[in-house]
């Protein structure tokens, strides 16, 4: 059913995104830019400077391209785990194991971070423009970013900050997805369908524990990301933990945190919500 987990993937995904993008655009804010003394200081100014639609800067490409992100994320889940339970040789209609769940998990993870690393480079350049930028780090809109990027730093611009994005996400994906099944397995009956309220509780919490663990190399990827921009600072992952550790002490990797956490519960308990039931629906029309 390729075509309908494209179609689920994108709707749900969209939706999460449009949920969750004003808090991510404060969160990214925080984590790069030294000059806001808090969250409540970051959504003032943003508002005052920018009005509403400062909130939402970056949100267009990764919404057009979410389907391709999450088609490939719960594509490669559930293939790989059909694949470890066969390799375990359990019985397809049991629970899988959670190591096997971990496993699909972080394929997913690394499978999605090929196709979101450019994707999620200009949404974060993006979300990073205030009124004041001028000048030659002014972009007028994702396509223009992505030229930019491309006649400044080349194609493997587009790739900064990279293997921070696989050293946040291909572990965590694995995190993402086990508290998911195992709550989803708790709340659900023998032989019945999970109900609407566990999906969205358990895809609630496993968000929340996810961001809680991708929380620091979250703020190290973002740093990466805007480090093309007016000469490099930073030599690669260690480096930019060491020198961010160094100037602001080791609360900087927890930058975000709070707004990780509270923007992770709505939106995962809905993507996860609107993927299953948009799932259910349209296999069930056939």
């Amino acid at each position: 059913m390729p075509a309908e987990e494209f179609v689920a993937g994108w709707i749900s995904g969209a939706v999460g995104l449009i949920v969750g993008h004003p808090m991510d655009t404060v969160k990214v804010r925080l984590q790069t830019q030294s000059t806001y003394r808090g969250i409540v200081d970051c959504v003032i100014r943003t508002y005052q400077y920018e009005g509403i639609s400062g909130f939402f800067k970056g949100m267009a490409f990764p919404v057009l391209t979410i389907a391709i992100s999450n088609s490939v994320a719960f594509g490669t889940y559930s293939n790989a785990l059909d694949y470890l339970m066969q390799s375990q040789r359990s019985d397809r209609g049991s629970a899988p194991s959670s190591l096997a769940v971990y496993l699909a998990g972080c394929l997913a993870g690394a499978a999605q971070v090929v196709v979101m690393a450019p994707v999620d480079l200009v949404k974060v350049r993006l979300q990073n423009q205030t009124e004041g930028c001028r000048g030659e780090g002014r972009y007028r809109g994702p396509v223009h970013c992505v030229a930019s990027i491309l006649r400044q730093e080349g194609p493997r611009g587009l790739f900064r900050g990279m293997g921070a994005l696989a050293l946040r996400d291909v572990p965590c994906y694995g995190l993402y997805f086990l508290p998911y099944e195992v709550i989803c397995t708790a709340l659900t009956k023998p032989g019945q369908e999970t109900g609407p309220l566990a999906v969205a509780f358990a895809g609630g919490t496993a968000g929340v524990v996810t961001w809680g663990c991708a929380t620091p190399m979250d703020v190290v990827k973002a740093r990466l990301q805007m480090d093309g921009q007016g000469g490099r600072q930073y030599r690669g992952v260690l480096h930019c933990v060491v020198a961010s550790v160094r100037a602001e002490g080791v609360a900087v990797l927890f930058r975000g945190l709070l707004l990780n956490s509270l923007r992770a519960f709505p939106v995962n308990a809905i993507t996860f919500l609107s993927y299953e039931s948009l799932l259910r629906a349209m296999t069930s029309a056939h």
